[in-house]
This record gives C-alpha cells, structure tokens and sequence, in this order.
C-alpha cells in the first residue's frame, strides 16, 4: 500500500519572510495564433510564470504551475481567435485560482514573429522579425495585460550629419558656387551623418486586454526610426535605406517622441490609465558607449504632451 507523499511546499520555513515572486523561467511552448481570413501564426514562445509566496510558506506549487501553463495553452491552439496578451491573462487568472495562497500571479512571454513584406525600391518579397512580448498580473482587484514589441531599424546622427554639411558648404564656396544653389543642393541631397543600428520598444498596458493591435504596434517602432532595414536588399534598396534615413536623421530622443506620436496618431482613445512604455536603444558605430533614451507615462498624459496640452 502506498503512502500518500508529504507536501513540503506548504511547511513553514526556517526564515518567515514572504516573496513577491516564486516561479518557472525559460518554459518553451509552441503556440498557434488563429486569425479570421489568414493561415494561423505559430510561434515558439518562452514564458515566466511566478506568483507571490507569503512568509507562512515555504515553497509555491512548481508543478502546478507547468500544468496550468500546459492546460492553457492546448486550450489556446483549439480556439478560433486569440491573442498573445489574451493567453498571458487567462494563465494569470487560472494561477490565481489553483493557488489559495496567493494574492498576486505574473505571465510574460517572448517569441519571434515574422513579418512577410516586399523591400522597399525592387519589390522583392522578403521577411523582417520582430520580438513581441506579452504580460499579464491577475489580482484580487482584476487583470492588467500588456502587448508590445522589440524592433531593430536604423538611426543617422543629425549632429554628425550637421557637420557634413557644413563642411560641404564650405567646399562648394571655395568653389565660387552661389549661395542659392548650394542651399538647393543641401536640400535635395542629405550629408552623410555616422548611423547607428537601433533598437526600439513600445508597450501598451491596461485592465483587461489592450485595445491595439500588435502589427500596428510593430509599423509604429519600426517607423519611428531614421528608417527601416531589411533582410534583403538589392542595390537599389540599399540605395534607397541609405538615402531616407540620412533624409530623417534622428536623435536616440527623437526616436521615442516618434514613437509617442505615433501611437497617439493612431489609438486617440485609448484608456486614460492605459501605461506606455516606449525605449530606444542605439548601437554606436562611432563611440564604444551606445545612447538610449525612455519614456514611460499614463496614456492621458501622453496624449496631452503630444496635442500640446501640457
């Protein structure tokens, strides 16, 4: 006769001091993504997964935490629509209720998802990928879902590009060019500036789940740069990358006041507490140190600063 195993999770601990998160990293699961008109999109996606632990306790419920996640997500291959955050969310609700002993449970996941689009000068079909991220905090008090994204662009300096361009000046006068037409010159043709790979992130945060899509998302980042790149690129592409992105020469700064523009272009009436993250990383080429700038604000405040309000 086999006796019953004893459940040490829930002794007492040496040291009574409670944990804001006990839980599983780095747990790899495929998830399908059905979307209405179009082949479901399949990811490979890794999750966190934690709630809190009061000081009573010595240990949370591990395995029952991989069986929520494994539940959860087979529900989520079956079901004719969802969306990542939606997946994050419904796994933070179910945590909340296998555990009596918790008042709080986190999902995050990450995955790569690719895009399928045409370079931008030969038309050619080719692929880019973004890092799209979702979260969820379920709470006695409700479910705070996140959606965003990590893209990868370029970024030309304005500074270093303002000094190319005085020097060009200087060169076209010693050559007794009018001032008239080395004005014209400089507007038509961009001074080479030092670019920088650039990484940008946005996320929207609200109760319940986020009314924004994830592509839209993904073009407002990617666009918030001096310009896009491209898995492939023909000579006439890389002639037309090079030329936008010296054309919109950005600051690290610039790029999340892009970002902030154009979420608020494109979500007006989002909810006022509605938290958005925007951050941009650069990756020098000319300094071993790499610029970042951030912003992280309340979609009412945000929206007041981008109308002027503020």
């Amino acid at each position: 006769m086999s006796q019953q195993l004893p459940d040490v999770q829930a002794s007492s601990p040496d040291v009574n001091v409670g944990l804001n998160r006990v839980g599983v990293t780095g747990v790899e699961k495929l998830v399908k993504l059905h979307r209405p008109e179009d082949r479901p999109t399949v990811l490979m996606a890794e999750f966190e997964v934690f709630v809190d632990l009061p000081s009573w306790r010595k240990g949370a419920d591990m395995s029952r935490n991989m069986e929520v996640v494994d539940e959860m997500l087979e529900e989520a291959v079956s079901k004719p629509a969802i969306r990542v955050e939606d997946v994050c969310g419904d796994v933070a609700e179910r945590l909340l209720e296998k555990h009596d002993y918790t008042s709080r449970a986190e999902v995050r996941m990450e995955a790569e998802y690719v895009i399928h689009e045409k370079t931008p000068a030969t038309g050619r079909p080719t692929q880019a990928t973004a890092d799209i991220v979702a979260s969820a905090t379920a709470t006695d008090e409700g479910t705070r879902e996140a959606v965003g994204c990590n893209v990868v662009g370029m970024t030309v300096c304005p500074c270093s590009q303002g000094m190319s361009e005085s020097r060009a000046r200087d060169v076209l006068e010693g050559l007794d060019v009018d001032h008239d037409t080395i004005d014209r010159f400089l507007e038509e043709v961009p001074q080479p500036g030092h670019s920088q790979r650039g990484h940008a992130t946005l996320s929207v945060e609200t109760s319940g789940d986020p009314s924004v899509d994830l592509n839209e998302l993904i073009r407002i980042a990617r666009d918030s740069m001096s310009a896009r790149v491209y898995n492939l690129a023909k000579r006439p592409d890389e002639d037309h990358i090079t030329f936008e992105s010296h054309a919109d020469a950005k600051f690290v700064e610039d790029c999340v006041r892009a970002m902030a523009e154009g979420l608020v272009e494109a979500y007006p009436d989002l909810p006022d507490d509605a938290v958005v993250r925007m951050e941009q990383s650069n990756d020098e080429s000319i300094h071993q140190h790499n610029a970042h700038a951030e912003r992280v604000a309340e979609f009412a405040r945000l929206k007041g600063e981008v109308d002027g309000e503020t």
